[in-house]
């Protein structure tokens, strides 16, 4: 039989779920490099489907490329507070990346021929996308126990990411991923600060052998006549 971690070992990958944060907020100053080494192994190590590996990282270490891809942030920055309509004013006051000020600046892409791929995928394709985010959240998690800051931007075009970075055809760009020092960490996630979303109670996410009957929730989600908070600051999100 498989023996727990002890107590103290227990706590300290807990504590690592529930203290990451989306940051966007960086102190100047470079990543230590076998640091970096160590989050990047950290991503290569996690689950894949099939085993494919489908996680290609692009690091970006030229400032022009970097200031590029900045750029294509702010503009579907503006996109998607148009997009957002009357709510577009709350948005574009919320700090969504920290691409200029991260001591490391990744790309993070599905790798190209995917389709060759079957292993399961045949009914499920996107679970490539589902094996890449296990990396990133692999290497959020190892950030906060190295003691750094780590933000996920989704905010930019496809294809101009894809042909800045001369990724084939087929490869697909997913994320910016913003890593370097930080004052502190959020005490909780970001947008629940700014009050743009709250936690829901895992009661609202976790049902037992059928899918529950609609008629019990409200248009939010929450159970009907149920007020009751979405837990301590303190728990796991953006």
């Amino acid at each position: 039989m498989v023996l727990p971690f002890d107590e103290a070992e227990r706590a300290a990958v807990y504590r690592a779920i529930y203290e990451r944060r989306d940051m966007r907020h960086f102190m100047p100053g470079a990543v230590d490099p076998a640091t970096l080494e160590r989050l990047l192994d950290a991503a290569h190590h996690a689950p894949s489907v099939g085993f494919m590996q489908p996680w290609r990282i692009v690091r970006i270490t030229d400032r022009a490329l970097r200031e590029r891809l900045h750029a294509t942030v702010e503009r579907e920055r503006l996109a998607t507070a148009d997009a957002l309509g009357e709510r577009g004013d709350a948005f574009m006051k919320l700090k969504v990346e920290g691409i200029r000020e991260c001591g490391e600046l990744l790309v993070v892409a599905l790798m190209d021929r995917r389709e060759a791929h079957v292993f399961g995928r045949r009914t499920l394709p996107e679970m490539d996308l589902a094996s890449v985010a296990c990396a990133i959240q692999n290497m959020w998690l190892a950030a906060r126990a190295e003691g750094l800051g780590m933000g996920w931007v989704s905010l930019f075009d496809v294809d101009e990411v894809r042909a800045m970075l001369a990724m084939p055809a087929g490869a697909k760009p997913v994320a910016i991923l913003c890593i370097g020092q930080v004052a502190d960490y959020y005490p909780e996630p970001m947008l629940e600060t700014e009050r743009w979303a709250r936690r829901r109670p895992l009661r609202e996410c976790v049902h037992e052998n059928r899918w529950p009957d609609d008629a019990r929730f409200d248009a939010a989600g929450r159970i009907n006549g149920d007020d009751a908070p979405a837990g301590p600051a303190a728990t796991p999100g953006d």
